[in-house]
């Protein structure tokens, strides 16, 4: 018997990639989560600077524009990935849904009385 004739085989091995899947998209979430903290610390960091609340130097002003890009840049990218994963897990799932609707399952309520 191949794996083509034990879905349940494939059906594992579906199951494997779908916890991957959700741990990558946890990452991410994680990720995109930090991004954003960094976005609007640097943009708390300029705003108290431009409001003259602290003294005002150019490495914190490079610090917190550079604070700012980055997360931006991590916060496009992960949420691209993120995207991308639940569309791999949406797909993952439709697969496993159409190779259990392919095995002959019976209910356990079905079984011959002859034990009895």
């Amino acid at each position: 018997m191949t794996a083509e004739d034990d879905p349940s085989d494939e059906i594992s091995l579906i199951e494997e990639r779908l916890e991957e899947l959700a741990e990558v998209s946890e990452r991410c979430r994680k990720v995109i989560l930090v991004s954003k903290a960094a976005i609007v610390g640097g943009v708390a960091l300029l705003l108290v600077m431009l409001l003259g609340l602290f003294g005002s130097s150019q490495v914190a002003a490079l610090g917190s524009i550079a604070a700012v890009l980055g997360g931006i840049v991590s916060l496009g990218s992960n949420v691209s990935t993120l995207r991308q994963t639940t569309d791999a897990i949406s797909a993952a799932e439709a697969l496993r849904s159409d190779l259990i609707s392919r095995i002959d399952l019976r209910v356990v309520g079905d079984a011959p009385m002859k034990l009895i």
